[in-house]
C-alpha cells in the first residue's frame, strides 16, 4: 500500500500499488470520463481501483466500526482527529501502515474535494515539521507528520503520529470516496518509521486483545471492522489459523490454486497477502491468465475480463488451498456484476510474484488479523 491504498495496494511488485486502496465501479469511471481522464487513467494503472463513530467508552476495549460498502470495491469508515474531533472517512487498509488525511495546508484538487484537517482548530495537536512522502503506483502524497488524538469507534488514542498532506498531485485521490488511509499493516511497512494506529492501541492497552477482524458484506450494508475482538455472528463453522511468514504485509503461504481438482495456479506453493485495501484478487499474469481461461473469461476493455452473466450457474469453483485447507470461491464470489454486465474478479500483474487476496476473497471469508500470535484466522462468512 515503500513506493503506493492498500484499491488498492500499493508494488514492483513493487510494494507501490499495494499502498493504494483499489477502486472499481461505474461511478468512478463516469467521473473520470466526464473530466476527460478515463483513458489516461486506465492506461497508466494496472489495478482497477478498487460507518459510524461509536461512543466514548473508556472500559469498552472491543470496538465495532461499521464500514460503508461502496460498489463492492471500497470499504471505509469514520475516524476523528483532534480536540474537538474533526471527522474523516478513511480506508482501513491492511496493505499499508501509515495514517494520513488531507490538511488545510494542501490546495491540490484532491484536498479541496475532501475534508481537511486544521491543526489550528485542535488544542491537542503537536507539530513535528518532519516531512512525509509516499509514492504510490497510481499517485502520490507529500506532507508533514504531526501528533494528535485519534478516535476510532470510541477508542481514544492520544499522541498518535499521522500524516497531514500538503500535496496530492494527479487525479487519483481527487475522485475517491474517502479522505485518507489508515494502515493496519506491520510497523515495517510504515514510511518514516511512524507508529501505526493499531500498534499504538496495543502499546497503550486500549484493546482487549491484540487483534482485529473484518467482515465485508456484498451489495449492501453490514460490513464491520472489530478492534480487539472476534465477532462469531459474522461467520459459520470454525476459524482456521494461518501463520504469517513475513511481518510486513499480512503475508502467508498458499499451497496451490485448483479447479476441479487440477492445479491451475500457484503450482508448488506461493506467497500471498490478505489485503482489505485491494478490490480484486491479484496474482502473476501467467497464473491469472490460466484462471481466466478456465472460468471462460475473455479479454475486454481497459484490462478487464468479461464474463457471460448467463453462464454463472455452469462456471467452475476456484479453490485456494491454504495451510492444508480449502477455501472455495464460487462464481458468485469471483464475478463482479454491475448494470447487467459481468467481469472477472481476478487480475494479473506482470511484475508480481505475490498474490493479493483482496475484497473478492475477504467477502467470502471472515478474516482475523492476530498480532500477538502473528497469524490470520479465516472462516466462512455469513
Amino acid at each position: 500500500m515503500r513506493c503506493l491504498l492498500v484499491f488498492l495496494a500499493i508494488i514492483s511488485f513493487s510494494e507501490c500499488m499495494l499502498r493504494m486502496p483499489l477502486m472499481k465501479g461505474k461511478t468512478l469511471r463516469n467521473k473520470l470520463k466526464r473530466h476527460g481522464l478515463l483513458t489516461d487513467f486506465l492506461q497508466k494503472n494496472k489495478y482497477s481501483l478498487s460507518s459510524k463513530y461509536g461512543h466514548y467508552a473508556e472500559n469498552d476495549k472491543v470496538a465495532s466500526e461499521p464500514l460503508t460498502n461502496f460498489l463492492d470495491s471500497q470499504y471505509f469508515g469514520k475516524i476523528y482527529i483532534g480536540t474537538p474531533p474533526q471527522e474523516f472517512t478513511v480506508v482501513f487498509d491492511t496493505g499499508s501502515s501509515n495514517l494520513w488525511v488531507p490538511s488545510v495546508y494542501c490546495s491540490s484538487a484532491a484536498c479541496q474535494n475532501h475534508q481537511r484537517f486544521s491543526p489550528s482548530e485542535s488544542s491537542t495537536f503537536q507539530s513535528t515539521q518532519e516531512p512525509l512522502s509516499i509514492q504510490y503506483g497510481t499517485g502520490s502524497m507529500e506532507g508533514v507528520l504531526g501528533y494528535d488524538t485519534v478516535i476510532v469507534s470510541g477508542i481514544v488514542d492520544p499522541d498518535q503520529i499521522f500524516g497531514l498532506s500538503t500535496q496530492e498531485p494527479g487525479n487519483i485521490f481527487t475522485y475517491s470516496e474517502f479522505d485518507g488511509i489508515l494502515g493496519l499493516g506491520y510497523p515495517s511497512l510504515a514510511e518514516d518509521q511512524a507508529t501505526p494506529v493499531f500498534d499504538n492501541m496495543m502499546r497503550k492497552h486500549l484493546v482487549a486483545q491484540n487483534l482485529f477482524s473484518v467482515y465485508m458484506s456484498r451489495n449492501g450494508q453490514g460490513s464491520m471492522l472489530t478492534l480487539g475482538g472476534i465477532d462469531s455472528s459474522y461467520y459459520t463453522g470454525s476459524l482456521h489459523w494461518v501463520p504469517i511468514t513475513v511481518q510486513g504485509y499480512w503475508q502467508f503461504s498458499v499451497d496451490s490454486i485448483t479447479v476441479d481438482g487440477q492445479v491451475v495456479a500457484c503450482d508448488g506453493g506461493c506467497q500471498a497477502i490478505l489485503d482489505t485495501g485491494t478490490s480484486l484478487l491479484v496474482g502473476p499474469s501467467y497464473d491469472i491468465s490460466n484462471i481466466q481461461s478456465v472460468i471462460g473469461a475473455t479479454q475486454g476493455q481497459y484490462g478487464e475480463f468479461d464474463i457471460n452473466c448467463s453462464s454463472l450457474s455452469s462456471m467452475p469453483t476456484v479453490v485456494i488451498h491454504i495451510n492444508g485447507r480449502q477455501y472455495p470461491l464460487p462464481p458468485s464470489a469471483y464475478t463482479n456484476q454491475e448494470e447487467g454486465a459481468c467481469t472477472s474478479g481476478f487480475q494479473g500483474d506482470g511484475s508480481s510474484q505475490l498474490w493479493i487476496l483482496g475484497d473478492v476473497f475477504i467477502r467470502e471469508y471472515y478474516s482475523v488479523f492476530d498480532r500477538d500470535n502473528n497469524r490470520v484466522g479465516l472462516a466462512k462468512a455469513v
